[in-house]
């Protein structure tokens, strides 16, 4: 199978914090909560609080791997009207004021609703670097991924988990460009992280045989988790814990303050040791 040669935000990131030392820090929110205008304002936050990359989920009425605080979102952020396409213009006004790259979290039906071919080519048109569609196995993605291929992206990235396959393991290292999405425990989002021994295995082994960045999401709702998965993987993927933040206080006078806060102490625990930098090997993206 072909690779996607050109460059990209995703592996462009990746790279330059590689060379720094520095661990992504991947804040995801929900796309429309509590509306489109204050995602775009979180997006610029979040930025400024030191988020490398970020992920936008698209609201969908029947998640099956999110747990209630996402589920919770998705249904505030339906409420306001959003839809992909919304969303999508979104992403085309925050390109006027951002670099960052920006991952779309999406479920299938979503993206066929509005036909493959359009969702693609609308997604890179309106800046769109990064796709997750967690109710795609690699194997049944020749559809989408040929639609990116032509359209020039956005690229494709897969979730593996602890109860993956070998053979699945060897599809998603094939299929997914800009990073790998280890999922840290089975189970919904927003589920607690225990065991992270067995993360940090799971990490290394990835590490070792694909060379590529694997961030690590699922049950980090704390500055100290972060950091203590930061210390293996490539990035950390914060959720859960921000969303139910927006949840709860997006009417608070200091709420994007307090958003930006939040950032620069997770940011802070990816930072590397001062006069130290990795030893890993440069990942290939």
């Amino acid at each position: 199978m072909k690779s996607f040669g050109m460059s990209n935000r995703i592996q462009d990131t990746f790279a330059q914090l590689h060379s720094k030392g520095e661990k992504a820090l991947i804040p995801y929110i929900m796309a429309g909560d509590p509306n489109l205008a204050m995602t775009e304002s979180l997006v610029l936050t979040l930025e400024q609080g030191g988020a490398d990359l970020i992920e936008l989920g698209v609201p969908f009425s029947d998640p099956i791997a999110d747990g209630p605080v996402i589920q919770q979102a998705a249904e505030r952020a339906l409420h306001s009207g959003t839809t992909l396409k919304k969303i999508l213009a979104t992403v085309t006004n925050l390109r006027k004021k951002t670099s960052i790259p920006l991952i779309l979290m999406a479920y299938y039906n979503s993206l066929m609703a509005m036909g493959i071919t359009d969702f693609c080519a609308n997604a890179i048109q309106a800046g769109v670097d990064g796709l997750i569609v967690p109710d795609l196995p690699p194997e049944e993605s020749d559809i989408l991924y040929h639609a990116a291929q032509a359209s020039g992206g956005p690229v494709n990235i897969f979730l593996l988990a602890p109860t993956s396959t070998a053979e699945r393991r060897r599809a998603v290292i094939q299929r997914s460009h800009g990073f790998i999405y280890y999922v840290s425990l089975t189970g919904i989002t927003g589920a607690k992280l225990t065991d992270l021994s067995r993360v940090r295995q799971s990490v290394h082994q990835l590490q070792r045989t694909s060379r590529k960045p694997v961030a690590v999401g699922f049950g980090i709702a704390s500055a100290e988790q972060a950091g203590e998965v930061g210390r293996f993987a490539d990035g950390v993927i914060i959720g859960s814990a921000l969303v139910r933040h927006i949840g709860e206080h997006h009417s608070a006078p200091t709420f994007l303050t307090d958003i930006q806060g939040m950032a620069q102490e997770w940011k802070s625990v990816l930072l590397p040791v001062t006069g130290k930098s990795s030893t890993r090997q440069k990942p290939k993206t």
